[in-house]
Protein backbone atom coordinates (compact mmCIF):
# COMPACT_ATOMS: atom_id res chain seq x y z
CA UNK A 1 0.00 0.00 0.00
CA UNK A 2 1.33 3.34 -1.09
CA UNK A 3 0.92 6.21 1.63
CA UNK A 4 2.70 8.77 -0.38
CA UNK A 5 1.47 10.47 -3.72
CA UNK A 6 4.31 12.13 -5.98
CA UNK A 7 4.29 13.33 -9.03
CA UNK A 8 7.47 13.48 -11.60
CA UNK A 9 9.38 16.10 -13.95
CA UNK A 10 11.50 14.65 -16.45
CA UNK A 11 15.17 16.22 -16.70
CA UNK A 12 17.95 16.65 -18.99
CA UNK A 13 20.96 13.72 -18.67
CA UNK A 14 18.28 11.34 -17.95
CA UNK A 15 17.52 12.75 -14.64
CA UNK A 16 14.12 13.02 -12.95
CA UNK A 17 12.84 15.42 -10.53
CA UNK A 18 9.76 14.18 -8.28
CA UNK A 19 7.62 16.05 -6.08
CA UNK A 20 6.63 14.18 -2.88
CA UNK A 21 3.55 14.75 -0.40
CA UNK A 22 2.82 12.70 2.72
CA UNK A 23 -0.84 13.15 4.05
CA UNK A 24 -1.43 14.36 6.81
CA UNK A 25 -3.36 10.80 8.19
CA UNK A 26 0.36 9.09 7.23
CA UNK A 27 2.32 12.04 8.98
CA UNK A 28 0.13 11.67 11.78
CA UNK A 29 -0.01 8.48 12.20
CA UNK A 30 4.12 7.94 11.84
CA UNK A 31 4.14 10.87 14.46
CA UNK A 32 2.64 9.14 17.09
CA UNK A 33 4.58 5.89 16.46
CA UNK A 34 7.49 7.77 17.28
CA UNK A 35 6.19 9.82 20.02
CA UNK A 36 5.28 6.18 21.63
CA UNK A 37 8.53 5.15 20.62
CA UNK A 38 10.25 7.83 22.58
CA UNK A 39 8.05 7.67 25.69
CA UNK A 40 9.07 4.41 26.20
CA UNK A 41 12.58 6.16 27.94
CA UNK A 42 11.35 8.48 29.46
CA UNK A 43 10.12 8.97 33.05
CA UNK A 44 6.84 10.81 34.07
CA UNK A 45 4.86 11.33 37.05
CA UNK A 46 1.62 9.58 37.19
CA UNK A 47 2.39 7.08 33.95
CA UNK A 48 4.47 3.59 34.47
CA UNK A 49 7.96 3.73 32.38
CA UNK A 50 6.79 2.66 28.72
CA UNK A 51 2.78 3.09 29.35
CA UNK A 52 3.18 7.32 28.28
CA UNK A 53 0.42 8.21 25.38
CA UNK A 54 2.13 9.79 22.33
CA UNK A 55 -0.26 13.22 23.08
CA UNK A 56 1.56 13.65 26.38
CA UNK A 57 4.94 13.13 24.72
CA UNK A 58 4.68 15.47 22.42
CA UNK A 59 3.63 17.76 24.70
CA UNK A 60 6.15 17.50 26.87
CA UNK A 61 9.57 17.52 24.20
CA UNK A 62 7.39 19.54 21.38
CA UNK A 63 5.67 18.84 18.45
CA UNK A 64 8.81 19.89 16.12
CA UNK A 65 11.27 17.60 17.81
CA UNK A 66 8.81 14.84 17.07
CA UNK A 67 7.88 15.54 13.87
CA UNK A 68 11.85 15.86 12.86
CA UNK A 69 12.81 12.59 14.42
CA UNK A 70 9.81 11.33 12.38
CA UNK A 71 11.21 12.44 9.38
CA UNK A 72 15.02 11.39 10.06
CA UNK A 73 13.41 7.50 10.44
CA UNK A 74 10.95 7.26 8.13
CA UNK A 75 12.12 9.67 5.14
CA UNK A 76 13.56 6.28 3.23
CA UNK A 77 10.56 4.59 3.30
CA UNK A 78 8.47 7.20 1.71
CA UNK A 79 11.20 7.77 -0.74
CA UNK A 80 11.24 4.09 -1.68
CA UNK A 81 7.52 4.23 -2.23
CA UNK A 82 7.53 7.37 -4.29
CA UNK A 83 9.92 5.35 -6.81
CA UNK A 84 7.61 2.24 -6.81
CA UNK A 85 4.37 4.28 -7.13
CA UNK A 86 5.98 6.01 -10.25
CA UNK A 87 7.88 3.31 -11.65
CA UNK A 88 11.16 4.31 -11.68
CA UNK A 89 14.19 2.49 -12.98
CA UNK A 90 16.72 4.48 -10.23
CA UNK A 91 20.49 4.71 -11.19
CA UNK A 92 22.76 5.98 -8.03
CA UNK A 93 21.80 7.93 -5.17
CA UNK A 94 19.07 10.67 -4.49
CA UNK A 95 20.18 14.82 -4.01
CA UNK A 96 16.98 15.18 -1.46
CA UNK A 97 15.62 18.41 -0.53
CA UNK A 98 13.40 18.88 2.90
CA UNK A 99 11.49 22.23 3.07
CA UNK A 100 10.31 23.89 6.35
CA UNK A 101 8.93 21.21 9.06
CA UNK A 102 4.74 21.31 8.32
CA UNK A 103 2.29 22.35 11.13
CA UNK A 104 -0.18 20.37 12.94
CA UNK A 105 -2.74 19.45 10.45
CA UNK A 106 -0.67 20.07 7.33
CA UNK A 107 1.16 17.28 5.14
CA UNK A 108 4.79 17.23 4.90
CA UNK A 109 6.19 18.20 1.52
CA UNK A 110 9.76 16.60 -0.19
CA UNK A 111 11.55 16.60 -3.37
CA UNK A 112 14.35 14.29 -4.76
CA UNK A 113 16.48 14.31 -8.25
CA UNK A 114 18.29 10.83 -9.46
CA UNK A 115 18.97 9.59 -12.41
CA UNK A 116 17.05 6.96 -14.14
CA UNK A 117 17.79 4.37 -17.12
CA UNK A 118 18.03 6.32 -20.07
CA UNK A 119 14.89 5.07 -22.98
CA UNK A 120 16.72 3.42 -25.72
CA UNK A 121 15.29 3.57 -29.73
CA UNK A 122 15.72 0.54 -31.05
CA UNK A 123 17.21 0.02 -34.52
CA UNK A 124 16.60 -3.55 -35.94
CA UNK A 125 16.84 -6.03 -33.21
CA UNK A 126 15.84 -9.45 -34.78
CA UNK A 127 17.28 -11.81 -37.23
CA UNK A 128 21.21 -9.96 -36.76
CA UNK A 129 24.17 -12.05 -37.25
CA UNK A 130 26.07 -12.99 -34.58
CA UNK A 131 29.02 -14.80 -34.57
CA UNK A 132 28.96 -18.38 -32.10
CA UNK A 133 31.91 -20.20 -31.47
CA UNK A 134 31.79 -23.96 -31.02
CA UNK A 135 32.19 -25.76 -27.59
CA UNK A 136 35.49 -27.26 -27.10
CA UNK A 137 38.15 -29.57 -24.86
CA UNK A 138 41.69 -29.78 -26.11
CA UNK A 139 44.33 -32.03 -25.26
CA UNK A 140 45.98 -29.01 -23.04
CA UNK A 141 43.18 -28.25 -20.49
CA UNK A 142 42.73 -31.75 -20.54
CA UNK A 143 46.39 -32.36 -18.93
CA UNK A 144 45.83 -29.93 -17.01
CA UNK A 145 43.02 -31.21 -15.30
CA UNK A 146 44.72 -34.78 -15.13
CA UNK A 147 48.07 -32.74 -13.35
CA UNK A 148 45.60 -31.16 -10.90
CA UNK A 149 43.83 -34.73 -9.51
CA UNK A 150 47.93 -36.30 -9.70
CA UNK A 151 48.60 -33.03 -7.43
CA UNK A 152 45.86 -33.95 -5.53
CA UNK A 153 46.68 -37.46 -5.11
CA UNK A 154 50.21 -36.91 -4.17
CA UNK A 155 51.70 -38.22 -1.21
CA UNK A 156 54.67 -36.83 1.06
CA UNK A 157 57.54 -39.06 1.01
CA UNK A 158 61.02 -38.74 3.24
CA UNK A 159 64.10 -38.09 1.09
CA UNK A 160 68.13 -37.81 1.92
CA UNK A 161 68.54 -34.89 0.07
CA UNK A 162 68.67 -31.52 0.68
CA UNK A 163 65.33 -29.67 0.51
CA UNK A 164 64.71 -27.21 -1.75
CA UNK A 165 61.68 -25.04 -3.51
CA UNK A 166 58.20 -27.23 -3.55
CA UNK A 167 59.56 -29.83 -0.74
CA UNK A 168 58.51 -29.64 2.96
CA UNK A 169 60.28 -29.25 6.00
CA UNK A 170 59.66 -30.99 9.17
CA UNK A 171 61.34 -28.92 11.69
CA UNK A 172 61.64 -27.69 15.21
CA UNK A 173 62.50 -24.19 16.49
CA UNK A 174 62.72 -21.08 18.98
CA UNK A 175 62.48 -17.59 17.74
CA UNK A 176 64.17 -14.99 20.35
CA UNK A 177 64.54 -11.52 20.44
CA UNK A 178 67.80 -9.98 21.79
CA UNK A 179 68.24 -13.14 23.14
CA UNK A 180 64.85 -13.48 25.01
CA UNK A 181 62.40 -16.33 23.63
CA UNK A 182 58.91 -14.53 22.98
CA UNK A 183 55.57 -15.38 23.08
CA UNK A 184 54.43 -17.89 21.13
CA UNK A 185 58.14 -18.20 19.22
CA UNK A 186 58.31 -22.00 19.54
CA UNK A 187 57.33 -24.64 17.66
CA UNK A 188 57.74 -28.68 17.54
CA UNK A 189 57.04 -31.17 14.37
CA UNK A 190 55.82 -27.96 12.39
CA UNK A 191 55.68 -29.13 8.92
CA UNK A 192 56.10 -25.92 6.22
CA UNK A 193 56.54 -26.26 2.12
CA UNK A 194 59.65 -23.90 1.17
CA UNK A 195 58.64 -21.69 -1.80
CA UNK A 196 55.08 -21.59 -0.20
CA UNK A 197 55.57 -18.15 0.64
CA UNK A 198 53.31 -18.81 3.86
CA UNK A 199 56.17 -17.57 6.96
CA UNK A 200 57.39 -14.36 7.30
CA UNK A 201 59.49 -13.41 4.40
CA UNK A 202 62.73 -14.64 4.29
CA UNK A 203 62.46 -17.66 6.54
CA UNK A 204 61.73 -20.25 4.19
CA UNK A 205 64.88 -18.89 1.74
CA UNK A 206 66.90 -19.39 4.65
CA UNK A 207 66.17 -23.03 4.88
CA UNK A 208 67.48 -23.78 1.65
CA UNK A 209 69.41 -26.65 1.07
CA UNK A 210 68.88 -28.04 4.44
CA UNK A 211 68.79 -31.97 5.06
CA UNK A 212 67.41 -33.93 7.93
CA UNK A 213 69.14 -33.41 11.28
CA UNK A 214 70.88 -30.16 10.30
CA UNK A 215 70.70 -27.01 12.71
CA UNK A 216 70.60 -23.83 11.06
CA UNK A 217 70.15 -19.94 12.50
CA UNK A 218 67.80 -18.20 10.63
CA UNK A 219 67.76 -14.08 10.88
CA UNK A 220 65.40 -12.11 9.75
CA UNK A 221 62.96 -8.71 10.30
CA UNK A 222 59.35 -8.89 11.11
CA UNK A 223 57.53 -6.85 8.53
CA UNK A 224 56.14 -3.40 10.22
CA UNK A 225 52.72 -4.31 9.63
CA UNK A 226 53.04 -7.78 11.39
CA UNK A 227 49.40 -8.69 13.06
CA UNK A 228 51.13 -8.85 16.46
CA UNK A 229 51.93 -5.43 17.15
CA UNK A 230 54.50 -6.23 20.12
CA UNK A 231 56.97 -8.14 17.55
CA UNK A 232 56.10 -5.71 14.59
CA UNK A 233 59.46 -4.17 12.94
CA UNK A 234 61.97 -6.31 15.08
CA UNK A 235 64.73 -8.41 14.71
CA UNK A 236 64.71 -11.92 15.65
CA UNK A 237 66.57 -14.88 15.49
CA UNK A 238 65.15 -18.85 15.11
CA UNK A 239 67.09 -21.73 16.13
CA UNK A 240 65.76 -24.45 13.38
CA UNK A 241 66.66 -27.71 13.75
CA UNK A 242 64.87 -29.94 10.80
CA UNK A 243 63.88 -33.22 11.52
CA UNK A 244 62.68 -34.51 8.23
CA UNK A 245 62.40 -33.44 4.35
CA UNK A 246 59.63 -34.56 2.77
CA UNK A 247 59.15 -34.27 -1.27
CA UNK A 248 55.78 -34.67 -2.76
CA UNK A 249 55.47 -37.94 -5.15
CA UNK A 250 52.98 -37.75 -7.76
CA UNK A 251 51.19 -40.70 -8.76
CA UNK A 252 51.93 -42.66 -11.83
CA UNK A 253 50.09 -41.55 -14.69
CA UNK A 254 48.12 -45.02 -15.68
CA UNK A 255 45.07 -47.27 -15.63
CA UNK A 256 45.33 -47.66 -11.86
CA UNK A 257 45.58 -43.48 -11.23
CA UNK A 258 42.55 -43.57 -13.41
CA UNK A 259 40.72 -46.08 -11.20
CA UNK A 260 41.91 -44.34 -8.33
CA UNK A 261 41.11 -40.74 -8.88
CA UNK A 262 37.75 -41.20 -10.61
CA UNK A 263 36.72 -45.11 -10.69
CA UNK A 264 37.35 -45.82 -14.37
CA UNK A 265 39.29 -48.57 -15.85
CA UNK A 266 41.68 -46.99 -18.09
CA UNK A 267 43.25 -43.49 -18.55
CA UNK A 268 41.94 -43.27 -22.14
CA UNK A 269 38.70 -43.53 -20.04
CA UNK A 270 39.39 -40.86 -18.02
CA UNK A 271 40.77 -38.60 -20.56
CA UNK A 272 37.35 -39.07 -22.67
CA UNK A 273 35.22 -38.77 -19.41
CA UNK A 274 37.21 -35.13 -18.81
CA UNK A 275 36.67 -34.57 -22.53
CA UNK A 276 32.74 -35.40 -21.88
CA UNK A 277 31.82 -32.78 -18.86
CA UNK A 278 34.73 -29.83 -20.25
CA UNK A 279 32.44 -29.98 -23.48
CA UNK A 280 29.14 -29.90 -21.54
CA UNK A 281 30.97 -26.82 -19.46
CA UNK A 282 32.05 -24.95 -22.23
CA UNK A 283 28.62 -25.61 -24.14
CA UNK A 284 27.19 -23.51 -21.07
CA UNK A 285 29.62 -21.00 -21.40
CA UNK A 286 29.56 -20.49 -25.31
CA UNK A 287 25.76 -19.98 -24.80
CA UNK A 288 26.32 -17.41 -22.61
CA UNK A 289 28.56 -16.06 -24.35
CA UNK A 290 26.71 -15.77 -27.43
CA UNK A 291 23.40 -14.41 -25.87
CA UNK A 292 25.83 -11.92 -24.29
CA UNK A 293 26.69 -10.95 -28.00
CA UNK A 294 23.09 -10.48 -29.46
CA UNK A 295 22.36 -8.66 -26.20
CA UNK A 296 25.70 -6.28 -27.56
CA UNK A 297 24.30 -6.58 -30.82
CA UNK A 298 20.88 -4.97 -30.22
CA UNK A 299 22.13 -2.35 -27.78
CA UNK A 300 24.57 -1.01 -30.52
CA UNK A 301 21.98 -0.35 -33.52
CA UNK A 302 19.96 1.24 -30.69
CA UNK A 303 20.35 4.98 -30.04
CA UNK A 304 20.88 5.60 -26.23
CA UNK A 305 21.78 8.78 -24.90
CA UNK A 306 24.33 7.30 -22.02
CA UNK A 307 25.05 10.91 -19.79
CA UNK A 308 28.71 10.29 -17.97
CA UNK A 309 26.97 11.57 -14.66
CA UNK A 310 24.70 8.26 -15.04
CA UNK A 311 27.65 6.24 -15.81
CA UNK A 312 29.58 6.62 -12.98
CA UNK A 313 26.67 6.68 -10.81
CA UNK A 314 26.23 3.02 -11.98
CA UNK A 315 29.56 2.04 -11.41
CA UNK A 316 29.77 3.53 -7.62
CA UNK A 317 26.40 1.06 -7.37
CA UNK A 318 28.61 -2.37 -8.89
CA UNK A 319 31.50 -1.16 -6.72
CA UNK A 320 29.16 -0.89 -3.58
CA UNK A 321 27.50 -4.18 -3.96
CA UNK A 322 30.22 -5.74 -4.61
CA UNK A 323 31.75 -4.67 -1.05
CA UNK A 324 28.40 -4.88 0.71
CA UNK A 325 29.01 -8.89 -0.32
CA UNK A 326 32.48 -8.97 0.74
CA UNK A 327 31.51 -7.41 4.11
CA UNK A 328 29.37 -10.38 5.33
CA UNK A 329 32.75 -12.08 4.61
CA UNK A 330 34.44 -10.33 6.82
CA UNK A 331 36.35 -8.09 4.39
CA UNK A 332 35.90 -4.32 5.06
CA UNK A 333 36.07 -1.79 2.83
CA UNK A 334 39.38 -0.32 3.59
CA UNK A 335 40.86 -3.77 3.87
CA UNK A 336 39.48 -4.70 0.36
CA UNK A 337 41.11 -1.48 -1.09
CA UNK A 338 44.71 -2.75 0.95
CA UNK A 339 44.27 -6.12 -0.37
CA UNK A 340 43.86 -5.03 -3.55
CA UNK A 341 46.19 -2.29 -3.60
CA UNK A 342 44.26 -0.41 -5.57
CA UNK A 343 42.45 3.13 -4.35
CA UNK A 344 38.63 3.71 -4.55
CA UNK A 345 38.64 5.84 -7.38
CA UNK A 346 40.81 3.64 -9.34
CA UNK A 347 38.37 0.55 -8.58
CA UNK A 348 35.60 3.03 -9.61
CA UNK A 349 37.30 4.18 -12.82
CA UNK A 350 37.80 0.22 -13.67
CA UNK A 351 34.09 -0.35 -13.81
CA UNK A 352 32.78 2.49 -15.82
CA UNK A 353 32.98 0.47 -18.93
CA UNK A 354 31.32 -2.95 -16.82
CA UNK A 355 28.08 -0.20 -15.76
CA UNK A 356 27.97 1.62 -19.27
CA UNK A 357 27.34 -1.94 -20.75
CA UNK A 358 25.18 -2.73 -18.18
CA UNK A 359 22.64 0.12 -18.72
CA UNK A 360 22.87 0.26 -22.33
CA UNK A 361 21.92 -3.82 -22.17
CA UNK A 362 18.82 -3.06 -19.32
CA UNK A 363 18.09 0.06 -21.84
CA UNK A 364 18.06 -2.12 -24.94
CA UNK A 365 15.89 -4.90 -23.71
CA UNK A 366 12.84 -2.60 -21.84
CA UNK A 367 13.18 -1.13 -25.54
CA UNK A 368 12.38 -4.93 -26.92
CA UNK A 369 9.70 -5.46 -24.11
CA UNK A 370 7.69 -2.57 -25.39
CA UNK A 371 7.75 -2.70 -28.61
CA UNK A 372 6.91 -6.54 -28.86
CA UNK A 373 4.51 -5.81 -25.82
CA UNK A 374 6.07 -8.88 -23.90
CA UNK A 375 3.64 -9.81 -20.44
CA UNK A 376 4.54 -12.54 -18.56
CA UNK A 377 1.67 -14.22 -17.49
CA UNK A 378 0.30 -15.98 -14.12
CA UNK A 379 2.11 -19.27 -15.10
CA UNK A 380 5.90 -17.87 -15.91
CA UNK A 381 5.25 -16.00 -12.72
CA UNK A 382 4.27 -19.25 -10.63
CA UNK A 383 7.04 -21.28 -12.84
CA UNK A 384 9.77 -18.56 -12.04
CA UNK A 385 8.96 -18.99 -8.03
CA UNK A 386 8.91 -22.17 -7.99
CA UNK A 387 12.43 -22.89 -6.20
CA UNK A 388 12.40 -20.53 -3.99
CA UNK A 389 8.75 -21.55 -3.13
CA UNK A 390 10.16 -25.21 -2.32
CA UNK A 391 13.49 -23.44 -0.03
CA UNK A 392 10.68 -21.76 1.96
CA UNK A 393 8.36 -24.80 2.35
CA UNK A 394 5.27 -22.52 0.64
CA UNK A 395 3.35 -22.60 -2.87
CA UNK A 396 4.45 -20.19 -5.35
CA UNK A 397 0.65 -19.20 -5.25
CA UNK A 398 1.25 -17.90 -1.58
CA UNK A 399 4.96 -16.38 -2.39
CA UNK A 400 3.55 -14.67 -5.34
CA UNK A 401 0.81 -13.05 -2.69
CA UNK A 402 3.03 -12.12 -0.52
CA UNK A 403 5.46 -10.27 -3.20
CA UNK A 404 2.66 -8.52 -4.42
CA UNK A 405 1.46 -7.17 -0.70
CA UNK A 406 5.43 -6.00 0.15
CA UNK A 407 5.04 -3.88 -3.11
CA UNK A 408 7.74 -6.40 -5.00
CA UNK A 409 5.96 -8.23 -7.77
CA UNK A 410 6.20 -5.86 -10.16
CA UNK A 411 10.71 -6.17 -9.92
CA UNK A 412 10.16 -9.99 -10.63
CA UNK A 413 7.44 -9.10 -13.30
CA UNK A 414 10.07 -6.84 -15.16
CA UNK A 415 13.03 -9.42 -14.91
CA UNK A 416 10.92 -11.98 -15.89
CA UNK A 417 10.15 -9.33 -19.24
CA UNK A 418 13.61 -8.63 -20.04
CA UNK A 419 14.31 -12.31 -19.29
CA UNK A 420 12.06 -13.48 -22.07
CA UNK A 421 13.01 -10.13 -24.52
CA UNK A 422 16.32 -11.49 -24.39
CA UNK A 423 14.83 -14.96 -25.41
CA UNK A 424 13.27 -13.75 -28.16
CA UNK A 425 16.23 -11.53 -29.62
CA UNK A 426 18.42 -14.75 -29.48
CA UNK A 427 15.72 -17.19 -30.93
CA UNK A 428 15.47 -14.82 -33.84
CA UNK A 429 19.26 -14.27 -34.35
CA UNK A 430 21.60 -15.92 -37.16
CA UNK A 431 24.57 -17.32 -35.77
CA UNK A 432 27.89 -17.36 -37.55
CA UNK A 433 30.85 -19.00 -37.62
CA UNK A 434 33.71 -16.77 -36.18
CA UNK A 435 35.74 -15.00 -38.68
Amino acid sequence: MTNVTSTVKELPESRVRVEVQVPVEELDRKVAQTARSMGKEMKMAGFRKGKIPAEVVIQRIGREAVVDETIRSALGQWYSEAVDQARLAIVGQPEVELGELPAAGEPLEFSFEIGVRPVAKLGKYKGLKVERREPAADAEAIDAQIEEMRERMASLEAVEEAAGTGDFVVMNYVGSIDGEVFEGGEGTDQLIELGSGRLIPGFEEQLEGIKAGDERTVKLAFPDDYQAEQLAGKDAEFAVTATEIRRRVMPELNDDFANDAAGLETLAELREDLATRMLEADADKAEEEYREAVLEAVAEKAKIDLPKALVEARAAELLDRMLHQLSHQGISREMYFQISGRTEEEMLAESAEAAEKTIRHEAALVAVVEAEAIEPGDGDILSALQASAVQEETTPEKLRDRLESAGRLDDLIDELSQRQALDLIVESAVATSPS
